[in-house]
């Protein structure tokens, strides 16, 4: 009998880490859920995976929830990081404070879950990691500062994973959502799409599922517009 498929996903609790995880789940993998309003742990459990109430900030709760899928299933194939909301004020006017912050909500919450999990996957000598970025990770947005600028750094971490891990067959990409249901709708943004229409979340999930399947085998280090357009340069 072949080994059951296992993905992690972190701030899962609602959104996009919620369609992924409800998408994977469909998909046939045993999923482990990770996020701080509680909802992840209930999402985990209709699911039939496990949950873990906690932050994707704090390196105890992403063990604990590494832990509880090793110790139901054995093993992890994917791991999604997605994350919460950062700082967004005017650019000068961003304290120290909240470029912490940001840096912990955008690139740390990768940094920290893919030390843990990618050991794992390494001895597996198989495994898919996929970071929710931004679409504007490449043309800032002045509405997103802490997000752009720190999204952009997770792109040059996601090449380096790429670069030393991708002989383990262990792959990493980044999929850089535009306007996405999860956000509130305006008119402005949505006539800024050459598609007219905000994207959702089971779209961004549809991409996260292919990403993490044998179909994208061949696919590492790559950032993934998922925009309708919005973001056409190289």
């Amino acid at each position: 009998m072949a080994a059951e498929k296992v993905a992690i996903v972190t701030a899962g609790g609602s959104g996009m880490g919620a369609a992924a995880a409800r998408r994977l789940a469909k998909e046939g993998y045993r999923v482990a859920i990770l996020s701080s309003s509680g909802k992840g742990e209930a999402l985990a459990q209709e699911l039939g995976g496990v949950g873990v109430t906690g932050s994707n900030q704090s390196n105890e709760d992403l063990k604990r929830l590494l832990d509880a899928a090793l110790g139901r299933w054995g093993r992890v194939d994917v791991l999604v990081n997605s994350a919460g909301h950062g700082p967004r004020a005017p650019l000068l006017e961003i304290t120290d404070e909240q470029w912490h912050t940001g840096l912990d909500v955008y690139l740390m919450n990768v940094i920290r879950a893919t030390r843990l999990v990618a050991p794992v996957m390494i001895g597996q000598k198989s495994g898919a990691i996929i970071n929710i970025s931004t679409a504007w990770a490449f043309e800032p947005s002045a509405n997103f500062p802490t997000s752009a600028v720190f999204r952009a750094g997770l792109a040059a971490y996601t090449k380096l994973f790429a670069d030393q891990h991708a002989a383990s067959n262990v792959r990493m990409n980044n999929v850089l959502p535009g306007w996405i249901d999860s956000l509130p709708a305006t008119e402005e943004r949505r006539d800024s799409v050459p598609m007219g229409r905000y994207g959702t979340s089971e779209e961004i999930a549809a991409t996260i599922a292919f990403l993490a399947s044998e179909g994208a085998a061949y696919i590492t280090g790559q950032n993934i517009r998922i925009d309708g357009g919005l973001m056409r340069s190289l």
